[in-house]
């Protein structure tokens, strides 16, 4: 079973007016087969914590520790993290101009795993995965998210989830911008991964509308950088209804 655990982070980024705190101290912990959902108003820290836990360098750790698997994520580099199984799907994906999507995902497959996958049988696996996701053929010559919309983005980091099988996804906001049809599609990837791998899922979300399909095991309210409240799927459904007035009023 794989663990991520997260004791007391405190992360700040640097800013025109100086270090500026974003977390203030987070505990979680994410074991194999778990979907931990994190919610709150914008500004409270999620996306910091997803960009933290992938090694984003604007990010300035101040204390507290990540471990995976008793390994000490902040002392690696972000190559590192990815070999050892960490996958960020990216609220907004970068544009890899000049890199078409199947030279992408085969480097990338080839960088986690230390050497490159038999063409045959990779070329098939990629060929349904991208039916599973409902792609056109010719989107793997494209260049990496040059010109895509908003849904060929979010399927593209599916795809590459799908192809490169992690052992923790991070999901930052992978909802945002999908239509019902493309969120269903998007969502029955996630699951389908989950299923063949049993990995651990942080899905950091604003709305209710993806645990419908990706029904969370765990949700944590984040609010001014902390865990102001836990709980399982009916805390989401209290959030989806009351919003977060009760935690900004008690200035949480």
């Amino acid at each position: 079973m794989s663990t991520l655990e997260i004791k007391d982070l405190q992360v700040s980024i640097e800013t025109q007016e100086g270090s500026k705190p974003i977390l203030k101290g987070v505990d979680l912990t994410i074991n194999s087969g778990e979907i931990h959902a994190v919610m709150g108003p914008n500004g409270s820290g999620k996306s910091t914590l997803a960009y933290t836990i992938a090694g984003h360098p604007r990010y300035q750790v101040d204390g507290g520790s990540i471990t995976f698997d008793g390994q000490d994520v902040l002392a690696m580099s972000v190559d590192e993290r990815a070999r050892a199984g960490v996958f960020l799907a990216m609220q907004y994906p970068v544009e890899i101009p000049g890199v078409t999507v199947s030279n992408f995902l085969r480097t990338a497959k080839t960088a986690i795993d230390g050497e490159a996958p038999q063409l045959r049988p990779w070329i098939t696996s990629v060929r349904e995965a991208m039916t599973d996701l409902r792609m056109d053929s010719t989107f793997s010559e494209r260049n990496v998210n040059e010109g895509f919309s908003g849904g060929e983005k979010k399927r593209h980091e599916i795809l590459q989830l799908e192809l490169l099988q992690p052992r923790l996804a991070v999901l930052d906001e992978t909802d945002s911008g999908l239509d019902v049809d493309a969120l269903r599609i998007v969502s029955e990837g996630v699951n389908r991964v989950k299923a063949k791998t049993d990995m651990g899922v942080l899905l950091i979300t604003h709305y209710t509308r993806i645990l419908r399909y990706i029904e969370p095991d765990f949700v944590h309210v984040f609010v001014d950088g902390k865990v102001a409240e836990q709980g399982g799927k009916e805390l989401a459904q209290r959030l989806e209804d009351e919003g977060y007035d009760r935690f900004l009023k008690a200035g949480v």
